[in-house]
Formats: C-alpha cells, structure tokens, sequence
C-alpha cells in the first residue's frame, strides 16, 4: 500500500478536471466547502456527508489518567473531541480495496 497523502490542491485539481472550473475557482471552493464544515464543527453541530460520514464533536470529562511509566495519577482536563463514523458504503468501499 502506498503512503499518498490526498491534499487541498489534490482536490482542488479534481475539481478543475471533472468540473471544468478555473483552478482558482476550484481551489476557492474546496477552501469554502472546507471552511463550511469546519465553523460548523466548531459551533457543535453534526455534520454528515451522505454515502461518506458523519463528523460529530464529542465533549469528553475530566477523569484521572495515570502515567504508565511512574504510575502516577494525573488530571485530564474536560475536553471536546473531533470524531468520525464511515457510512456503510464507506466501510464496504474500503473493505473492496483490501480483497487482492
């Protein structure tokens, strides 16, 4: 498997050559779809991608963790976390790919 990293100017080419826009046009929109989702993850609320994912903010609570090294016991502060759920197409998209 190789170890390709899909970027913004990855996906902005694909928009200029399936949709035929601008480059600057192409990059402005994923930069706003982009800027779309992430001011509405921060505001708290779900965002979800029909056949891809959902993107849901989760607030996690304080509770003592421990230092696997010493031993000792250290506060995790409140917190919230970013997290995602593949569709089930998603999973069985990925799935099929591993089948060699």
């Amino acid at each position: 498997m190789t170890a390709k990293t899909l970027t913004r100017m990855d996906l902005a080419d694909a928009v200029h050559s399936q949709v035929g826009l601008s480059r600057n046009d192409s990059a402005d929109l994923v930069e706003s779809v982009l800027s779309h989702v992430s001011d509405s993850l921060v505001k708290g609320e779900t965002v979800k991608i029909s056949s891809f994912g959902t993107f849901s903010v989760r607030e996690k609570a304080a509770r003592v963790g421990r230092n696997p090294k010493t031993g000792e016991e250290v506060p995790i502060h409140p917190r919230r976390v970013l997290t995602f759920r593949p569709s089930h197409l998603m999973k069985d998209r990925v799935a099929a790919g591993n089948k060699r």
